[in-house]
């Protein structure tokens, strides 16, 4: 995978607030390692308040030397999203964005854009302060997608992903789908309700399967030249990394689908495919019928 090198990368749709942390306030301690990540992912995924699983506090700036570099210096064009990792993630924003927003403009309405915040070790956000972790998430009251770029190396190591790229590409786009679900609603039903064939499942699935759709359209917006089988592969794989019958198998040892709550590794990697080979919208509807 690689970007268009020649594609003007716009820094405002990502906040970077790397090198900042969060004191005081009491925090949980949960468990170590992967352990840790994977409970409180589920649990906040599923509707959590963020400040249950971890402290409040007020920001503390380290000061400029542990600062992150200022996006709109470094990222401008695809040739730095090829070159540098914050930058590619931001690439991925970028078209991420944009597919969704001429798809909304297709059917007559207006897409709401929602901004990526990167951050490290802790982040005080709309949902409560959240740390490092939580992994990838979106919050519905601020409308943020949150990051810190620490979970693709933990996807990696801990979850047994081969990584690469468009992995990353993956989990950025699951979370879009999470605020594209939003955008239409879906998330007011709520989340909770787990189990194989649970809604909390079911909305998982949706976005994943709308990860693949913007997949399908990537190279149309601009941003990626055309996707190559690695590229899908890639994608398929860090899918099935975290489904949740391979995270049971792994950190407990038996599988119990009544508990899942993002779908088997089979089936995130079926909605994916779904999207991406039908490339629309419509072909993503989890919430009827079998899943």
């Amino acid at each position: 995978m690689s970007f268009n090198p020649n594609a003007s990368l716009d820094p405002s749709q990502v906040e970077d607030v790397r090198g900042r942390s969060y004191g005081g306030g009491r925090g949980l301690a949960i468990g170590g390692g992967s352990i840790g990540l994977v409970l409180t992912l589920l649990y906040v995924l599923l509707g959590g308040n963020l400040s249950d699983v971890t402290g409040g506090g007020q920001p503390v700036d380290y000061g400029p030397n542990a600062s992150a570099p200022n996006l709109a210096e470094v990222c401008k064009t695809g040739a730095d999203a090829n070159s540098r990792e914050d930058c590619r993630i931001l690439g991925y924003v970028n078209s991420v964005q944009a597919f969704w927003k001429d798809e909304f403009a297709r059917s007559n309405a207006q897409y709401q854009m929602a901004k990526t915040t990167l951050f490290s070790g802790q982040v005080d956000t709309g949902c409560g302060t959240a740390s490092t972790q939580v992994g990838p998430f979106y919050c519905p009251t601020d409308q943020h997608v949150y990051l810190d770029l620490g979970f693709f190396e933990q996807l990696r190591t801990q979850f047994g992903a081969k990584g690469g790229p468009f992995a990353e590409a993956y989990i950025v786009a699951h979370e879009y789908g999470h605020h594209i679900q939003d955008l239409q609603g879906t998330l007011q039903g709520g989340t909770s309700q787990e189990g194989a064939s649970g809604r909390s499942v079911r909305t998982e699935l949706q976005a994943d399967c709308y990860a693949g759709v913007w997949a399908n359209h990537a190279a149309q917006t601009g941003f990626l030249n055309p996707l190559t089988s690695d590229d899908i592969a890639n994608a398929l794989d860090a899918a099935a990394a975290v489904g949740d019958d391979r995270i049971q198998q792994e950190f407990q040892g038996r599988v119990t689908p009544e508990s899942w709550t993002h779908g088997s590794s089979a089936q995130r990697q079926h909605w994916f495919s779904a999207g991406y080979q039908g490339g629309s919208p419509a072909d993503c509807d989890t919430f009827n019928g079998a899943i």
